[in-house]
């Protein structure tokens, strides 16, 4: 019985690291290749052992600069879509109107619209109205904002719905009002969720190609740039910008578990 629990539990471990390796191999292989020192641009090889990327990051001309723009676009649409998904969340899950059940669905369909579709018919609307000449920050950023606005509702209304209403009567009877039930009550434990789908916008925008390559006119983003590059070689360093993006997540993670381990202490 032991061996055969023990046989189980080794079975089950085995198996979540394979998976776990399956997972991470792209990025441990971006890491790796961050230190190379290719013999020509068209080496995907591992030639030798540089720290010249990580000293000279921005080397390959307009890499750096298309960095910047994504990560303008990824903060601008990242705060409008948050603010507005969040929002309508709060209208969907606390407030009973006519049209509800049908913008709960509605609020579906751009998530489950292909990309491919999304792009072109932005570009079709922008064209219509006569801006297909000022195409290129701006229409990118309308863009990454109606595709990121769907999962910001999605996720902060999952956390709206579980959350207990009784917490709230508790305080107005303790005769906190309805603002200060909201701030000290609502908000903090709605909090979480509200992070959860501002990293995840930030996250959409920021690698978003498809939709970015319909309407960004001569706006050039990082995957723009790196869609450019891969016809006459991909340069090292963006393998360096893609190692710092993951150290980033990777902090944003650790720090998130910490603060809610500490959390119940506190309490």
């Amino acid at each position: 019985m032991r061996a055969g629990r023990w046989l189980a539990d080794h079975v089950v471990m085995g198996a979540a690291m394979l998976v776990l390796l399956y997972m991470f191999l792209p990025i441990f292989f971006v890491v790796l290749m961050s230190f190379n020192d290719p013999t020509s641009r068209l080496s995907y090889e591992f030639d030798g052992f540089t720290m010249a990327n990580w000293t000279d990051p921005c080397g390959p001309s307009g890499m750096c600069g298309s960095v910047v723009t994504s990560l303008q676009i990824g903060f601008l649409a990242t705060v409008g879509a948050t603010l507005l998904g969040t929002l309508v969340a709060f209208a969907l899950v606390r407030h009973r109107f006519r049209g509800r059940a049908a913008t709960s669905l509605l609020i579906f369909l751009p998530m489950a619209t292909p990309e491919v579709v999304m792009g072109s018919s932005l570009l079709a609307l922008f064209t219509s109205a006569g801006l297909s000449g000022s195409l290129g920050f701006w229409s990118i950023l309308v863009a990454h904002i109606m595709f990121c606005l769907s999962f910001v509702v999605v996720t902060v209304k999952a956390r709206l719905a579980g959350l207990d209403q009784s917490l709230e009567q508790a305080a107005m009877d303790l005769y906190a009002n309805e603002w200060q039930a909201f701030w000290r009550i609502t908000f903090p434990l709605v909090f979480p969720g509200i992070m959860a789908a501002a990293l995840l916008s930030f996250s959409l925008s920021f690698d978003d190609f498809i939709v970015t390559n319909f309407n960004h006119g001569n706006t050039i983003t990082f995957p723009m740039f790196v869609w450019g590059s891969a016809q006459r070689g991909i340069p090292p360093q963006v393998n360096v910008i893609g190692t710092v993006m993951f150290m980033i997540a990777l902090l944003l993670v650790l720090g998130s578990g910490v603060v809610r381990r500490r959390r119940p202490a506190a309490a």
